[in-house]
This record gives C-alpha cells, structure tokens and sequence, in this order.
C-alpha cells in the first residue's frame, strides 16, 4: 500500500502513463473537511487474419468520418491543413540520413544508391537532424556502406504470431466503451518514448486504458473507434512499421532500429495477435483531419504530438468537458474486473508472494549493510523482472524510523536488528496488473512486547476493514471499520483527549473529530489493477460514494505511525511505524484475498521468519 496525498479527486489531471517509474502511493489522506475515506486523485502478402485485410499494409479509401455534420467538408479541410502527416510523425532527432521515421515513413527505402522512395522528395541533408542538447557521436554512413548494409540478409520471419489470450476480452471492453457514446468518434494513444537524458529513453509502458481497450505494448499506437449505422464501433489500430532490412532504418535508427532496440510488431504481426484491424501510423493523420470535432472524443494527456494536433481543431470549443468524460467513463468500465483481469492479478500477487519471501531471506545480510534497505528493494526488483514486467510502483522498504514516513522510497537506510521493516511492494506482471502488499517485520525475528501490540491493533483493525467487503456494501465501510478499532485503541492508550467516538465524528466542526488521523492519516482502500490506484479519473459518485461490486478489486491496508520527534505519544512509541496490506476481490458471497499466501499474524509472521537461518 501507500499512502496518498491530501487532496481531493482531481477532475482534470491525467498522470502520463507512459511515466519511466510509477511513485509509489498509499490510499489517499483523509480531508479534514470531509468523511473519513476518499481513492487516490492522481496516485511502455499476408494472409487474411479472421476476415480482416490479407494486405494491411495496403492504403485503402476511408469512409467519410461518421458523425459529421452537413457542411462539414470545409471543416475537415481545415482540420486537413491544420492536422498534417509531420505533426504526428515522431522526431528522429538522432538518426542519420537514409531512414524511416517513426511513424513508418521511409526516407530512404534504397540504402546505397542515393535514391529516394516514391512521394518521399529529396534525401535528407548528410547531417542528422537533432533537438538541441542532444548528442550523437557516430559516424554517419556514407554510400558504399549503405550498399554493403543492404545486402547479406536471410529472409524476413513471415509467420504471425498467434492470437493473444485478451484478444476477446479486449473487443468486449471496446464494444461495451463505444457503447457510452453511440455517436462519436474516440481516439485512445498509447503513448510515446519519454526521454531521460539526450538519446537514452525511459522504459516504455503504454497508457492503461489503451492497454486495456487493445493489449498492445507498443509506443506510438493510436486506438480509434468509428461509430457506424449499425451503432457498433469497429476499431482501427494505427501502429508504426518495422525498422526491418527493408530499409536502412535497421542500422542507422537508434530508437527504433532492430540492430538497435531488437525487432517490433508491425500492422501485420498486430493484427494477427491482437484481431484489431490495423493500419500503418503514417495513415493516422488523414484520419483525424476527417473527423468531425463536435462528434469525436480524445483521450488526453498520454501521447503530446495527438495532443497537439487534437488542440488545433479544439480552438475556442469545450472539448476538454467532452474528453474529460471519455476518460472518466474509461475508469469507470475498469472498476469491475473480467475473468481475464482477476487471473493476472492473482498471477501478480503470486510473484510478489515470491518476492517478499526472498526479502526475508535476505534480511540477514541486509544487516551488515550502510543501505541495506537498498538490498531487499533490489532482491525484490530482481523477482519482478523474472516473473512480471516490473515492479507496480516504487517499492518501500522502510526500515526503524522511516517505517513512519509513508512514502519512503529513498530506501537508502540501514537494516537494524531490533527494529521492524516495512516492505510496501508490488509485482506488476507481463499483462501489466499489478499487486500491492504490504507487510511489517521484526528484523531479527521475534516482535518485542511494544513492538507486537502496536501491530496487534493494526491487524484486528485489518480484519475489520476486510470483513466489511461484500457486495453492496459502501466502498468506504472498510475504512470506517478500520479507524473504529485504531480510535478505539489510541484512546485506551490515552492519546485521544476527547474519545476515540468523538474523534471518529464525520462532523469535522465537533470537538476532538479527526484526532486519531495523526497517527494514521491515510484513508485504507483504494482500487487496483492496471494500475497501483486504478481508475482514478473515476467520479465519486461512481467510486468513492458507490457501493462495491463482485469483480472489483480493491486493497484494505490501515496503519499507524508514530513519528520520532512525536511529543503527543510515550518515548516507547516514537519511531514505530506499522501497516498491512492486502489485495481483497469482491466476491459475489462476500471477499477473497488475493495475497493470503503471505502471513499476517504475528505467530505465522515469526515462524515464517524463523525458517530462514540467517535471521
């Protein structure tokens, strides 16, 4: 789990979900002028292919865009001056001449001879074309090795690959999202390559609604869907080419080269596995210059050249309203689960099982370390690059006092003996749904006294918030029955001056409302799935305010920390910090928890430490 900021749902902000490493995040900070609970606001010649097109690479005449007003040809001949190829072709700004760009374009489709490619113009100037600030120091090819360059290779591999496990589960969740808008056109990017310095790019991860909507993993792609007479929206996928032997991008395009970056899927391997029709990317452009502006719907904010392009026919309009509706409805589809999204979570919570039992396994040689808690992080890293894509977010691993800061992902400190860990972290698998667990453990061990009743509270308080998952039930109900046993036990303590009823008050004007919030601050649940605080663009009415479903998926991780320089509690308590966490799917008859495989008691939680000699 991680706790999540003090603010409220943000109706507008779109996290870039093409982000290099997703800041861990622990449900979201209870506002004082609010009830208690609220989800987190922010927190990569064919043959025919099931009746599609045996030549997808084939340029074929588009219908006119559905939707379009009478008239409305002036306007897509503006949209068609405005939108042009090169506003969506990504910028090679380090490939020297004699390539293909990144939207598939050829530049140079005969290396060696100097000639260009029919409707190409002229071949590039010798120099590459470069951003500001960004280096290239190799040679740039001159004509004899261009001519050595093209020739010498085996075959291209023709066979395609076979249908992918969420083909039919994907063209489910696009029928039910077109559906919502019978009408409109929606255009769903998957994101571009984001930089981290000159040419080295972040480690690419495709926005989670497009992933969701096609389970593609490629950069660049763009999802759109067409409304037609029958009220269906068949969806088009629009990807980039292969930078195969076809042309000297394969050698000269540090980006997307295969010599480079290893082979992609082009439109025929994308549609084969994906049964989306699919079309090259250099075709995107006509498209959206066709569509019609008051009946199209864009997803904003994953990819900044659709943006950019969306921004130019969107003048003076109140198309973010419009836009910002698709990305709502989008969270909201994604609240309940399929079959398909529950197998890979428990897929997910049974590789970050894997991890955490590997960190306690470790834990003995962490100790003689200066950043031991680096140690763990990297042991658990290691578990989900083997078994997943990654990790789901920034793992915590807090160890003594820093168990107190809720967000310590600086994971720099020493582990001490004596003291409690706190490993927040999650596998995010191939299929990119990610766990969250968290548990707190003695480092040599065995719990002290002072140690164990702090994590007996939080426990019993866990137990409370996982018993209130059912159907039907509010999705602030575990939250609520969470804070009743935390308050009710910092009262017993005597540091709740008013009462732990008093405090638990959702009037945030009575005396003595809020006070045990000190101690806990964050509110206990948030959803999970693709992402570690999934659907987050969510309305309250549809999220925070509604009532739990079978099939959603939500984490139940109450804490408590006592901060070290905390003058409000004994000297005993000050730098303990203790949460639990856990992945919990509605069930039709009530909960399942998904990372059960993991201990939770303090009994289970010292055995299971006892196992491993080195602690």
């Amino acid at each position: 789990m991680r706790p999540e900021p003090d603010t409220r749902h943000r109706r507008g902000a779109r996290r870039a979900e093409y982000s290099p490493a997703r800041s861990p995040r622990c449900p979201p900070i209870v506002p004082a002028d609010t009830s208690p609970g609220t989800h987190y606001p922010s927190k990569p010649g064919r043959p025919t292919v099931n009746g599609m097109s045996a030549h997808p690479d084939q340029s074929t005449p588009e219908p006119a865009a559905p939707g379009a007003p009478e008239g409305a040809s002036a306007q897509r001949d503006q949209n068609a001056a405005a939108v042009g190829e090169a506003d969506l072709v990504r910028t090679r700004t380090d490939v020297p001449a004699g390539v293909r760009d990144s939207g598939g374009t050829e530049v140079d489709s005969s290396p060696g001879d100097g000639g260009t490619s029919a409707g190409d113009g002229p071949e590039p100037a010798a120099t590459s074309a470069r951003e500001p600030g960004q280096a290239n120091h190799d040679e740039e090819p001159h004509a004899a090795f261009r001519r050595f360059m093209a020739t010498g290779w085996a075959p291209i591999d023709d066979a395609l690959p076979s249908r992918d496990d969420c083909a039919p589960y994907a063209a489910k969740r696009r029928a039910l999202l077109g559906s919502r808008f019978p009408t409109d056109a929606l255009v769903v990017p998957s994101g571009a390559l984001r930089v981290r310095a000159n040419d080295t790019d972040y480690p690419f991860r495709p926005g989670s609604d497009f992933f969701w909507l096609t389970g593609c993993h490629e950069p660049d792609a763009v999802l759109v869907l067409l409304p037609n007479a029958a009220g269906e929206h068949p969806a088009t996928l629009y990807v980039p080419g292969r930078s195969d032997r076809s042309s000297s991008a394969f050698y000269a395009d540090r980006r997307y080269g295969e010599l480079w970056v290893g082979p992609r899927p082009g439109v025929p391997e994308t549609q084969a596995a994906l049964e989306i029709e699919c079309r090259p990317l250099t075709e995107l452009p006509e498209m959206l210059a066709r569509l019609a502006p008051g009946n199209t719907r864009v997803l904003r904010g994953i990819d900044p050249l659709v943006d950019r392009s969306v921004l130019r026919w969107t003048a003076g309009r109140s198309g973010d309203d419009r836009d910002q509706q698709l990305a709502q409805t989008l969270s909201e589809l994604r609240l309940v689960k399929d079959d398909f999204e529950i197998a890979r979570l428990d897929e997910a919570a049974a590789a970050t099982a894997r991890g955490f039992t590997e960190c306690v396994a470790e834990i003995g040689h962490a100790i003689g370390l200066p950043n031991g808690e680096r140690w763990l992080e990297g042991t658990f890293w290691r578990r989900a690059r083997v078994d997943g894509n990654d990790v789901g977010y920034g793992s915590i691993v807090a160890c003594g006092h820093h168990a107190t800061t809720l967000h310590w992902v600086r994971d720099d400190g020493p582990v001490r003996p004596g003291e409690l860990a706190l490993l927040d972290m999650g596998v995010e698998g191939r299929s990119l749904y990610t766990a969250d667990v968290t548990r707190t453990l003695p480092i040599t061990g065995r719990f002290t006294d002072l140690q164990r009743q702090v994590y007996d509270v939080v426990l019993r308080a866990q137990q409370a918030g996982i018993e209130a998952v059912r159907p039907g039930a509010s999705f602030l109900d575990p939250h609520r029955a969470a804070m009743r046993v935390i308050a009710t036990a910092l009262d017993d303590w005597g540091l709740l001056a008013n009462g732990a009823q008093a405090s638990l008050s959702e009037d945030p004007h009575a005396p003595g409302a809020g006070l045990h919030r000190r101690y806990t601050l964050h509110s206990t649940s948030h959803m999970l799935g693709l992402d570690v605080h999934d659907c987050a663009q969510a309305r309250d009415t549809a999220y925070r305010d509604a009532a739990l479903e079978p099939g959603m998926v939500l984490t139940v991780e109450p804490g408590l920390y006592f901060q070290p320089d905390d003058l409000t509690v004994p000297p005993e308590l000050r730098g303990i910090g203790v949460r639990i966490e856990d992945d919990i799917l509605v069930t039709r008859d009530g909960w399942r928890n998904m990372s059960a495989a993991l201990p939770r008691s303090p009994e289970d939680v010292e055995n299971w430490m006892g196992r491993h000699p080195s602690n």
